[in-house]
């Protein structure tokens, strides 16, 4: 049931569980501003404590537009059911992969739900909860505060900085470093990419560069790098091109097969045929690109 309460009667404890897009909070504001709330707010009533949920964005464009009275729909009245309800409910709307792990973290370790008991609430498998809490669990505070307030692409660090994290080129410590260098610098997820490559990846000068604030000479020597393929056969270039394009579109995959919107039976079964042929030739691919790695690691 929707009910009309006062702005300032809410407990804001996790506003930062959730990510900031200002771009999108500006449009959302001329919204409000002319139509007014097409959506309540959610949160928990916990004894006298109203504690906000969902919303976050509807609410600081209230205090903006100086709006006291907004609508207010009750998730429960306790607080590991209530963020169960949410997760639950979210499964149909759009949250964030790290904002779903943040309050799966608090379930497992402040509410001391077992893995297996926040699969069962959420209807969801172990793998996909153990997922989430590994992805949260390496993600140090000083991090999770740059990505959650906006200051660096969420995108950058899933589908960029992981990889590194995954190959163990990177450990905690360095993964913040490089985060806290590029963070809030207006840079695309394109040039953070290349950066985080030359970071990880390359000579011990372009990190010297980088952690003296040089970021567009770093920017410029990565630039000569990629442009630098004039002793390349056509061959060699080729394969370059090859492999820039399947990085490209495994980048695409892993960020929409996720996508709610993908629900109807003639795309399932279409796209379980022609994910069971990739899947049948993701382990030669694996192996030969493995040792292709290696061979062109040495140079």
């Amino acid at each position: 049931m929707v009910q009309k309460v006062e702005l300032n009667s809410f407990d804001l404890r996790y506003e930062n569980y959730r990510l900031r897009h200002e771009g999108i909070e500006q449009a959302l504001l001329g919204s409000i501003s002319d139509y007014g709330f097409r959506e309540p707010l959610e949160g928990i009533d916990s004894g006298n404590i109203r504690i906000l949920l969902n919303g976050f964005k509807r609410y600081r464009c209230a205090k903006k537009l100086g709006i006291g009275i907004v609508p207010y729909r009750s998730l429960g009245r306790d607080e590991a059911g209530g963020i169960i309800n949410f997760l639950r409910i979210s499964n149909a709307r759009s949250l964030n992969i790290l904002e779903q792990a943040r309050l799966i973290d608090d379930l497992h370790k402040i509410h001391k739900m077992s893995v297996l008991e926040i699969a069962q609430s959420l209807e969801r498998g172990k793998s996909w909860v153990s997922m989430r809490l590994g992805v949260i669990g390496k993600m140090s505070d000083c991090v999770k505060r740059k990505v959650f307030k906006g200051e660096f692409p969420v995108y950058s660090y899933m589908y960029t900085l992981s990889q590194f994290i995954r190959m163990n080129c990177a450990g905690e410590e360095e993964i913040e470093e490089f985060v806290n260098l590029t963070a809030g610098k207006n840079l695309s997820i394109r040039d953070i990419e290349k950066l985080a490559y030359g970071y990880f990846r390359g000579p011990d000068d372009f990190r010297v560069q980088l952690k003296e604030g040089n970021i567009f000479w770093a920017l410029e020597r990565m630039k000569e790098v990629s442009q630098d393929m004039g002793d390349c056969s056509e061959n060699e270039k080729s394969m370059l091109r090859d492999l820039e394009i399947v990085q490209k579109y495994m980048r695409k995959i892993i960020q929409k097969s996720t996508d709610p919107r993908l629900k109807s039976n003639s795309f399932f079964v279409q796209a379980n045929l022609l994910a069971s042929g990739i899947l049948s030739k993701i382990a030669p691919f694996q192996r030969i690109l493995r040792k292709f790695y290696d061979r062109s690691g040495k140079a």
